[in-house]
């Protein structure tokens, strides 16, 4: 009985709910992305108002997952990794419901801060639990599998959205599904390997344990490098897409729908990268892989304005993007299995969320190249060749970490 607990199958429990808790996650993560310019007009917000007040609380929020990271990633490794899988869908359940209430974009600014928090906890304490009872040559196909079902929650808020029409509901339902998730993580178990860590009396959670060695430091700083692709396709080309559209000509554009072609594309993405870590038996490998798709659809995003482009290409070539952004199930497996037991959900829940984190930076980023060069689709390409090579050359000098033996920790 105890070797089956320790060792669950790809779709056991933890990994199912896990899956369910990241569908919800993302759901409510992406929900602002989908109804952000009918939810702020209803505000009473200008089209000039809707896109600068926009990016801000897409910056409040990230900011509030990279707080919530550190937060819900030293509590992981204190407190154990289901006080975390309980302790932010409680919070970002709340959040949502009241930001269902809002009746001023101070008070949409601030609960997106809080949903912020909330949310940061979820991922990485389940791809935590999971690399630590599963086997090792499954870790990454269960990991897919939680990708994959939490990349459908922005589809079903897009479908929400469109069925129902009123943004307010859409809150309501990603507050009343999270509760609901609750009762099934009450089947939830422990980690083994952490409660092995705990009764040795190991010093866990010491968030500064990461910066004390300069090696240690460096391979923090590559787990969120490589991870910044992710958010510069998510969070300013898919994001915006429809102020890029326009500036490249192209009308109609429903940045909605953009984020429910990336979203269907990252499924099919994680799963894909998942499968071929596990057949080239390689991480690394299939990073690069994914990480070369990514790239050609960058480039073909921004020929777009060569006069080509209509608005079905935008949304076939955002699919393409979420196809290549498979690499996010890969370096959010890896952030896990870089570090040890003792900092193993300080690492792991808090790089995805530096990672959303940086996307303040980013769009600070682009706004400082597009008033530099004059244009907005000039600033963008601009700020993905340094993202970009910044993650490449943080992948070239990262470890490998296929298979690797979860049962250490950091001195």
């Amino acid at each position: 009985m105890n070797s089956a607990v320790k060792q669950p199958g790809v779709f056991s429990i933890p990994v199912i709910v896990g899956a369910l808790g990241f569908f919800v996650d993302v759901y409510d993560l992406l929900l602002f992305a989908i109804i952000r310019k009918p939810s702020l007009a209803s505000l009473g917000l200008s089209p000039d108002e809707v896109l600068s007040k926009g990016e801000l609380i897409i910056s409040v929020q990230m900011i509030g997952l990279l707080a919530g990271g550190i937060i819900w990633g030293i509590l992981g490794d204190k407190k154990g990794r289901l006080s975390v899988l309980f302790g932010s869908i409680i919070l970002y359940s709340l959040a949502n419901i009241a930001n269902g209430m809002v009746q001023n974009v101070t008070q949409y600014t601030w609960l997106r801060l809080i949903a912020g928090i909330g949310l940061a906890g979820e991922l990485g304490a389940s791809i935590t639990l999971v690399s630590e009872m599963l086997p090792k040559e499954k870790r990454g196909l269960a990991a897919s599998v939680i990708a994959c079902a939490g990349v459908c929650g922005s589809v079903a808020a897009y479908f929400v959205y469109q069925g129902f029409g009123d943004w307010r509901l859409c809150y309501y339902i990603g507050g009343v599904m999270g509760f609901l998730l609750l009762f099934l993580r009450a089947n939830v178990m422990e980690s083994g390997l952490y409660q092995q860590v705990k009764k040795e009396g190991v010093p866990r959670g010491n968030f500064l344990m990461l910066f004390a060695r300069r090696e240690r430091a460096w391979r923090y700083a590559k787990g969120v490098l490589i991870g910044l692709p992710v958010w510069y396709v998510i969070g300013l080309l898919i994001t915006f897409s429809d102020k890029f559209g326009l500036e490249m000509g192209i009308q109609g554009i429903d940045p909605g729908k953009a984020v429910m072609y990336q979203y269907v594309a990252l499924a099919f993405g994680d799963v894909s990268a998942g499968l071929l870590s596990n057949y080239l038996r390689s991480r690394r490998k299939a990073w690069f892989s994914f990480f070369f798709i990514m790239c050609v659809f960058v480039v073909l995003y921004f020929l777009q304005g060569t006069g080509w482009g209509t608005a079905q290409t935008m949304y076939l070539i955002c699919a393409g993007l979420g196809f290549g952004a498979g690499t996010s199930v890969l370096y959010i497996t890896m952030s896990a299995e870089q570090f040890g037991t003792n900092l193993r959900a300080s690492t792991a829940i808090s790089i995805p969320n530096v990672v959303r984190g940086m996307l303040p930076l980013i769009i600070l980023l682009h706004k400082g190249m597009r008033n530099l060069s004059g244009s907005y689709i000039t600033g963008g390409w601009l700020t993905g060749i340094l993202v970009l090579s910044l993650a490449l050359y943080a992948a070239f000098h990262i470890n490998e970490t296929f298979a690797k033996d979860m049962d250490f920790v950091e001195a």
